[in-house]
């Protein structure tokens, strides 16, 4: 795939200089159509709108009279990008082709932090949507004075402002006469009367699914230029190993296509002109290579060691008191391991040193932190670092990409004036990326003489959930392994641990406390963070409540919930499942949450088959309802949600980073298995549509309530109430 992309103008560069940040997202999108009055202004800005408002940060008129639209976020599968010129499209009345959508580039693209947090459609989208509408107005009003005649008399149509009932119109380009609209958005912003809607709220395929259908150049895998060299790292064979000696003579005997060793600290790179001598070259110098292996991982009980770690308690939410003599008291405890990203391409990057600029190529979620924490490593000015995004395997959190990045970079320093391409490893992107962490929830609650809960308490041992680039370089793994080595200045975002662990329910009583440890293992963000551990021992432990006050676990629910949106998923969910018929062995479970209690509501149900003899288990349906508020791709939506409830499936059933004293030794597929083509289910899901309502993010709704969906449906199917994933293994065991 040849790069078509211009190069940042220098004049847009420095009109983007002054941007501030923000740290974003994943999207959402939309079945089930629910109508109401329509608000025509925009009564806030978004975000990332408030802090860049120039029109031109966001939309671009071409010389064609099409429209470009600019977004500072990262398409990682989501349909981010189809979403966006949605909006753009809907706003100015033109047809989905005439909107192309450039993805975040740093210079060119508005600085929206990351694209995280299923926040992408609530800033970077509705960014678009207002400065588009607030386009439209200035279109009008110049058109108005080209053709004599007054902005109320003009309609637009597929890019054209025309006169009412006459003949006359113009193109966006020629109303512009080259310029751009340089006008700031501002309150209030007049939207389009939703009820006119063409595009937005409609099931309009993502065009980038075809091209990968039929095997196009798509990815930063596909990438390539001319000359460009192709380098591979030796990693330590521990987090803390250090190097003692290398047989760089013998590897240059062995593979004349070798470059350059490149030898700085801890960090071993080789450079090659061909990519499978370079492979070779890595496998034999693996081989001719002494480390010191340095401190040991623990090898004791996981879930017992990161409770012994915790070194700092939060109280994170204390409301009533405990009940003295309750009618009914129950624990229980649950554990989740670590787990990894496991995207199916390794991370790669590619980067080139012209003497001047630094310009690097990378599926990183985030072009602009990732310069920032690149700026520190090599002591380099930012506007000497120009970073491209380009697509990668989806992944959902931060991966190998960012790390790949930097060891293009380094190895590009070292060797100006070529394209240098690192393509990781299998074994290197399971063994080196930064995982989800390990957490450890303990629940106890107590219920009323009506079987009502009143008290829940909740204590959860977490590790970081975000060490993403930014201000600190250590961020960065090579960072870490040179020869003047970054240490970490902080834990990262450790509030991602207790995400989900206060109950959206109806509550009179409340402790929930969070213990912060520091695992042996690297970690940063997963998709949905600390909210999967926390829904699957919350929704586990709901159902666990039922039993004991003698409840429908639906029923149980419903009696707890206030919030009509909540209930409504929850019925739908009772809806869609009511007349399934369970077979033999088979188990019907349910669980609900809302995404960090303030976004996308969803409900999940599992139809589960175990063999209690060989301890089999099959998902064999599952139905999602979700509530993200206005739909704005509705294939979108679905799609999110049925990838989200697949991953956190395979999470729940298989999934486990495993570790022995030296270093991670789940580094294959056989050694971490994931849902293959013949496990996945059928699924189903129900979208809500809420067109008055803020559009919300859906990438991250699923994972939580699948999980304790799945593990309810086991003790259905079974009778075996399993508390630590994965459930596979803790079946296994029982």
């Amino acid at each position: 795939m040849k790069d078509t992309r211009e190069t940042p103008s220098v004049s847009r560069r420095d009109f983007l200089k002054s941007a501030g940040c923000l740290t974003i997202a994943i999207p959402l999108f939309g079945n089930c159509w629910l109508p109401e009055a329509e608000k025509t202004f925009a009564e806030e800005l978004p975000g990332s709108l408030n802090r860049q408002p120039q029109i031109s940060a966001w939309l671009e008129v071409l010389a064609n009279g099409k429209l470009r639209v600019y977004t500072g976020k990262m398409e990682l599968g989501q349909g981010i990008r189809t979403a966006i010129a949605q909006v753009a499209a809907e706003e100015l009345d033109m047809d989905m082709s005439q909107v192309e959508v450039h993805l975040a580039e740093t210079g060119k693209t508005p600085h929206e932090g990351y694209t995280a947090g299923s926040g992408s459609i609530e800033n970077s989208a509705m960014s678009v949507r207002y400065a588009a509408a607030a386009a439209r107005q200035k279109l009008l009003e110049l058109a108005a004075v080209k053709l004599k005649s007054s902005p109320a008399k003009l309609t637009m149509a597929n890019g054209h402002v025309l006169v009412a009932g006459g003949k006359e119109k113009l193109t966006f380009a020629q109303i512009l006469d080259g310029k751009q609209i340089t006008d700031e958005v501002r309150l209030p912003v007049k939207l389009k009367d939703k009820t006119t809607y063409r595009l937005v709220g409609k099931a309009i395929p993502r065009t980038d699914i075809e091209r990968m259908a039929r095997g196009e150049q798509v990815h930063i895998h596909d990438l390539r230029f001319p000359g460009m060299l192709h380098a591979r790292m030796v990693r330590p064979p521990a987090y803390s190993a250090k190097l003692v000696s290398l047989e760089e003579s013998t590897l240059k005997k062995e593979f004349p296509g070798i470059v350059k060793t490149v030898v700085n600290g801890n960090f071993v790179g080789i450079l090659a002109t061909d990519e499978y001598e370079a492979m070779q070259a890595q496998a034999f110098l693996q081989k001719h290579i002494k480390w010191e292996t340095g401190q040991n991982l623990p090898v004791e009980d996981l879930p017992t060691h990161i409770q012994k770690q915790a070194t700092k308690t939060e109280q994170v939410k204390s409301k009533g008191e405990k009940p003295d003599s309750p009618s009914i008291s129950h624990k229980a405890s649950y554990f989740k391991p670590y787990i990894m990203h496991g995207s199916i391409g390794p991370s790669c990057a590619i980067a080139l040193y012209d003497q001047s600029v630094l310009h690097i190529w990378s599926h990183s979620q985030g072009v602009y932190p990732l310069r920032e924490a690149m700026s520190k490593m090599l002591e380099l000015p930012p506007d000497q670092i120009h970073i491209t995004g380009v697509p990668g395997a989806g992944c959902y959190g931060h991966n190998g990409a960012d790390d790949a990045a930097a060891d293009a970079a380094l190895m590009a320093m070292a060797y100006p004036g070529k394209h240098i391409r690192v393509q990781w490893s299998r074994e290197e992107e399971h063994g080196w990326e930064p995982y989800g962490s390990a957490l450890s929830v303990d629940l106890e609650a107590s219920l009323d003489q009506s079987g009502k809960i009143n008290y829940y308490g909740s204590n959860v041992w977490t590790d970081s959930h975000s060490t993403r680039p930014g201000g600190d370089a250590a961020t960065l793994l090579p960072a870490r392994h040179i020869s003047k080595p970054f240490q970490m200045q902080s834990a990262g975002y450790t509030g991602g641990g207790h995400r989900n662990a206060e109950p959206y329910y109806a509550l009179p009583n409340l402790q929930i406390q969070a213990h912060f440890f520091e695992g042996p293992l690297r970690v940063s963000s997963l998709r949905g963070l600390g909210a999967y551990a926390n829904i699957f021992a919350l929704e586990s432990f709901m159902d666990e409540l039922a039993e004991k006050a003698g409840k429908d676990p639906l029923a149980f629910r419903l009696t707890h919930l206030e919030d009509e949106r909540a209930i409504a998923v929850v019925k739908k969910i009772q809806e869609l499942t009511k007349n399934e018929k369970r077979g033999k062995n088979e188990g019907m479970g349910y669980a609900f949450s809302r995404y960090k209690n303030t976004a996308t509501y969803c409900a999940i149900a599992a139809n589960v088959w175990v063999d209690s003899s060989t301890k089999e288990i099959k998902v064999k349906k599952m139905w999602a309802c979700i509530d993200a508020g206005e739909v704005i791709n509705l294939d979108g939506i679905i799609n999110q949600t049925e990838g989200g409830m697949i991953q956190a499936a395979s999470w729940t059933l298989k999934e486990q980073v495993t570790f022995d004293s030296q270093h991670v030794s789940s580094l294959n597929w056989a050694t971490y298995p994931i849902f293959r083509f013949s496990d996945v289910p059928q699924v189903e899901v129900a979208v809500i549509n809420r067109p008055q309502e803020k559009a919300l993010g859906a990438g991250e709704a699923a994972q939580g309530p699948t999980s304790a969906a799945i593990a309810n449906a086991v003790y259905q199917a079974c009778g075996k109430r399993i508390r630590q994933l994965p459930i596979e293994a803790a079946l296994r065991q029982s």
